[in-house]
């Protein structure tokens, strides 16, 4: 057995590979996902989906929660059939972490603008989730936040709450 590591998924063997899931941990996972994106749904639709001719600040995200509604469906529908799904395991709890950090900001955006959370949101991520510099943590964060407010506020003038 070769001493680099895999670069793919296929080059794995059977003795390096993570535990599968099951079918329980994956109807859990498309349970979460339908959950997720039906209290998305009833979110953006609090926001107002407007028309197609005039779409409201919730229509984007009414359509990313709708994608998530079916791909949780669907999830379940193949959760017997899937072997690629692995088990929860420590390095899981991140993902419960950046899902809690995505509440605490829908939660707070309405209050102070997406501004401020925004750019700590992307920093929290870049650094503290995804290990990156400092600088790039930084510098790609409030880049992210100058280019949203760019593009959602200024250029597609959504009325989403904002300080500036």
């Amino acid at each position: 057995m070769s001493t680099e590591n895999p670069s793919t998924a296929d080059e794995l063997s059977d003795d390096t590979r993570p535990p599968a899931a099951g079918t329980v941990t994956n109807l859990v996972t498309a349970a979460v996902v339908v959950v997720l994106g039906g209290a998305a749904l009833a979110g953006a639709l609090s926001l107002g989906i407007g028309s197609p001719s005039k779409p409201g600040p919730g229509t984007w995200p009414a359509l990313v929660s709708a994608t998530l509604i079916i791909l949780g469906v669907l999830l379940a529908a193949a959760a017997r059939r899937m072997d690629d799904a692995e088990q929860f395991t420590r390095t899981s709890f991140l993902v419960i972490v950046a899902v809690g950090t995505m509440v605490a900001y829908v939660a707070v955006i309405g209050v102070i603008g997406f501004e401020i959370p925004t750019a700590l949101l992307a920093f929290f991520w870049l650094r503290i989730l995804g290990r990156e510099s400092w600088r790039t943590s930084i510098v790609v964060s409030l880049g992210a936040t100058c280019a949203f407010y760019a593009l959602f506020v200024g250029a597609l003038k959504v009325t989403i709450p904002h300080l500036f």
